[in-house]
């Protein structure tokens, strides 16, 4: 059975923002392509037991193995060397990146401590959304004293709409619990 975001999208949100948007294309209509999770991880490099635990946290939570990723030049300033290992990332498509923004959505976002919502304005201009959490330990998939270390990680999600605006009103369609647009002062 697919999952509950991708059904909801297809006999709800497709139609709808077809019609709310003028498309009359139903190839053209903005879809979530993937979602890459990203977690740098600067205490690697003095003890590898950092990056193996980020790297399990990460399989964990997205369900999917991540893929280590490597520093590009050496940093003399931070004792970094060009192909040491110093962070993760997983690419989600298809039912899995669906079930993970479910979960963002409906149970890792309201864990937030002090949440009032995402930024609005974090687009990249083409359509695409990046936002950070300050620590993993809103994923209840994270328990025990062996993830008792905070680390942040970053979620980028990719869609196919041409504009910010397109791709805003897709997430909001999806529940993406946006910040109350500020209101101008005369």
């Amino acid at each position: 059975m697919a999952p509950r975001l991708q059904q909801f999208y297809s006999d709800n949100i497709q139609k709808t923002l077809g019609e709310e948007l003028g498309i009359k294309n139903v190839f053209a209509i903005p879809k979530l392509e993937k979602i890459s999770v990203n977690m740098g991880v600067g205490e690697a490099m003095q003890d590898k037991k950092f990056l193996e635990l980020a790297a399990e946290a990460m399989g964990e939570i997205t369900g999917q193995k991540p893929v280590l990723t490597l520093a590009r030049q050496s940093i003399a300033g931070f004792k970094l060397r060009e192909g040491v290992a110093i962070g993760c990332k997983v690419t989600l498509r298809g039912e899995r990146m669906y079930e993970f923004l479910d979960r963002l959505i409906s149970i890792v976002l309201p864990r937030v401590r002090d949440f009032r919502g995402v930024s609005r304005t974090a687009f990249d201009g083409h359509g695409n959304y990046s936002m950070g959490l300050a620590e993993w330990l809103v994923f209840p998939e994270l328990t025990g004293d062996k993830f008792a270390k905070a680390q942040g990680l970053n979620i980028s999600i990719v869609t196919t709409a041409q504009s910010d605006e397109h791709a805003r009103r897709l997430l909001e369609m999806f529940g993406m619990p946006f910040r109350a647009p500020k209101k101008k002062t005369a």
